[in-house]
C-alpha cells in the first residue's frame, strides 16, 4: 500500500493569496449557480411541455449546487484561522473536499436527465437509457469518492488508481450512451437545434473530463497548498461550465425544438418563441372542443368572445 506521507490536501497551511483565490472561486461559482437557478425558474415556461422536464432537472441541480457552494464557502471560512500571515486549518477544513461529492452524486445524474429530455428518444428506450445513465453517473461519483476520500483519507495511491479506473469505466459508459442518444436524435430535429444539442453534449463531456484529471493529481505528485488551491479553482470552474454553460445550451435546444413543434403543428405554445431577437414561431393556443355540437373552436376565439 503506497500511502503518501504528507498531510491531506484540506489540512495544509494556506498563504494569504492562495486562501483568497479559493475564497473568490467558491463565491463566484456559488453566485453563478444561484443566478442560473433564478434564470431557469423565470424562463421555465418559455419551452413546450414536451421539453419542460429538462428545465425541471436544471432547476433541481442548480438549487442543490447553490446550497452545496454555500456549505463549501461556510466550511472554508470556518475551517482556517489566520495566524502569523498564514491560514492554518482546523478540524472543519477536512470537509472542504468531501462536501463536493454529495453535490455531484445528485447533480451529475440530473445532468444526464437534462440532456436526454431534449433528445428525440421515446418510450421504453428513453426510460431504459435514463435509468442506466443516472445509475452510471451516481456510481461514477460514488466510486471516485471511495478512492479520493474514504481509503486512507485519499492518500493511498493504489486505491486512487483502482477506484479511479472503476469510476472511469462508468464515465466511459456515460460517454458512449449519451453520445449515442444525441447521434440518434439529430436526424429528428432541425439543423440549428442539432448544432446546439451537439455543442451542449461537447461542453458536458469535456467538462466531465476535468474531474478525473484533477482526481489523478495525488497519484503522480504530492498535493501542495498551491496544488490544492488549483484543484478547488478547477472544480469550481468545471462546475460552472458543466451546470450553467451546459444548461443554457440545453435551454436553447428546448426553445428551438418547441418552435419546430409549433411550426409543424405537432404541439401548441401560448407565446411566440424568440431566440436572440429572432422570431422562431408564433404563439398558438390549443383548440377546445364544444361538446354540445361536436365542433372545434379555437381557444383564442373563445377567450375573446368570438368563438
Amino acid at each position: 500500500m503506497d500511502v503518501v506521507d504528507t498531510p491531506t490536501p484540506e489540512l495544509q497551511t494556506m498563504s494569504l493569496g492562495l486562501y483568497d483565490l479559493v475564497h473568490f472561486a467558491l463565491m463566484a461559482a456559488g453566485f453563478a449557480l444561484f443566478a442560473y437557478f433564478l434564470y431557469t425558474w423565470a424562463s421555465r415556461q418559455e419551452v413546450g411541455r414536451r421539453y419542460r422536464p429538462a428545465m425541471h432537472a436544471g432547476l433541481c441541480l442548480a438549487a442543490v449546487a447553490t446550497v452545496s457552494y454555500l456549505v463549501l464557502f461556510v466550511t472554508w471560512e470556518s475551517g482556517f484561522t489566520l495566524n502569523g500571515g498564514l491560514y492554518e486549518p482546523d478540524a472543519e477544513a477536512r470537509f472542504t473536499g468531501s462536501t463536493r461529492y454529495p453535490d455531484w452524486a445528485v447533480t451529475v445524474p440530473l445532468l444526464t436527465v437534462e440532456l436526454l429530455a431534449v433528445c428525440s428518444l421515446t418510450g421504453k428506450r428513453a426510460r431504459n437509457l435514463r435509468a442506466t445513465t443516472t445509475a452510471a453517473a451516481f456510481l461514477m461519483i460514488l466510486t471516485g469518492y471511495v478512492g479520493a476520500q474514504l481509503v486512507a483519507d485519499g492518500r493511498d495511491r493504489t486505491a486512487l488508481v483502482v477506484w479511479g479506473l472503476v469510476s472511469t469505466a462508468f464515465f466511459a459508459y456515460l460517454y458512449v450512451a449519451l453520445a449515442g442518444a444525441v447521434r440518434a436524435s439529430l436526424p429528428h430535429m432541425g439543423r440549428e437545434a442539432g448544432v446546439s444539442l451537439r455543442n451542449a453534449t461537447i461542453v458536458l463531456l469535456a467538462s466531465f473530463g476535468v474531474y478525473p484529471l484533477v482526481y489523478a493529481i495525488p497519484v503522480f505528485a504530492d498535493v501542495t497548498p498551491a496544488w490544492f488551491a488549483t484543484v478547488q479553482v478547477a472544480y469550481s470552474a468545471a462546475d460552472v461550465v458543466a451546470k450553467v454553460g451546459f444548461g443554457l445550451l440545453v435551454h436553447k435546444v428546448a426553445l428551438l425544438r418547441t418552435a419546430e413543434d409549433v411550426r409543424a403543428g405537432e404541439d401548441t405554445h401560448p407565446e411566440p418563441v424568440w431566440i436572440s431577437n429572432v422570431h422562431e414561431s408564433d404563439g398558438v393556443l390549443p383548440e377546445l372542443r364544444d361538446h354540445r355540437d361536436g365542433h372545434r373552436a379555437e381557444a383564442t376565439r373563445t377567450a375573446s368572445g368570438r368563438g
